[in-house]
């Protein structure tokens, strides 16, 4: 009996070797945005699905964040992540979708700093235009002084002025706004400020 099992076996087998070529490796179909051109109406290159005429528009990223305070001291955060991992920022990351820009702010003090904070005003909005980014940030205070080390975050903390880790800090847009920050701590209403000059 086993005999006969190995010879069908081997026959089908042999079957299946000689029966059909070789299949080539599957590729899929290429499909969606791919062809760069400027649609009809428009006055740049964007990608274009030429099947469809789907038009796929890439926009810049917006960034909300808070400089927050402490009885005076600053609430800052040691990056967890790249980019500038081990590097000081505010809390401070992207907008998701269907979020306003305040509740942003919010949350990512909540993620990156596990702090509960109230938002008094828009600080400044920055154009990083290099990454095509809008960054919003806000002037905020702590609700209590209670905070650790969210996800993002190797460590955080309270910073009075002289001690903030100026040489170790993550991005030019901190350093503008800890400075503007410092420029209207003690103004109840001021214009919202911007990039520095170059």
């Amino acid at each position: 009996m086993g005999l006969v099992w190995t010879a069908f076996a081997v026959q089908i087998t042999g079957m299946s070797d000689t029966s059909a070529p070789p299949s080539k490796p599957y590729k899929p179909p290429q499909i969606g945005p791919r062809v760069r051109e400027v649609p009809e109406g428009d006055n740049r290159p964007r990608l274009v699905c030429p099947e469809c005429t789907y038009i796929k528009y890439d926009n810049p990223l917006v960034v909300v964040g808070a400089v927050v305070t402490w009885e005076d001291r600053i609430l800052m955060c040691r990056r967890a992540i790249e980019p500038r991992r081990g590097y000081w920022t505010i809390p401070a990351g992207y907008l998701e979708l269907n979020e306003d820009a305040e509740t942003g702010a919010i949350r990512e003090a909540k993620e990156e700093a596990c702090a509960d904070i109230e938002i008094d005003a828009l600080l400044a909005v920055y154009n990083v235009t290099r990454i095509s980014q809008v960054q919003l940030i806000y002037r905020a205070t702590l609700r209590s002084p209670d905070f650790a080390a969210g996800e993002e975050s190797l460590e955080v903390d309270l910073f009075d002025w002289k001690d903030i880790p100026w040489d170790d800090i993550a991005f030019p847009s901190v350093h503008w706004a800890l400075n503007h920050h410092r420029e209207v701590a003690n103004q109840p209403v001021f214009t919202a400020r911007t990039n520095p000059p170059v």
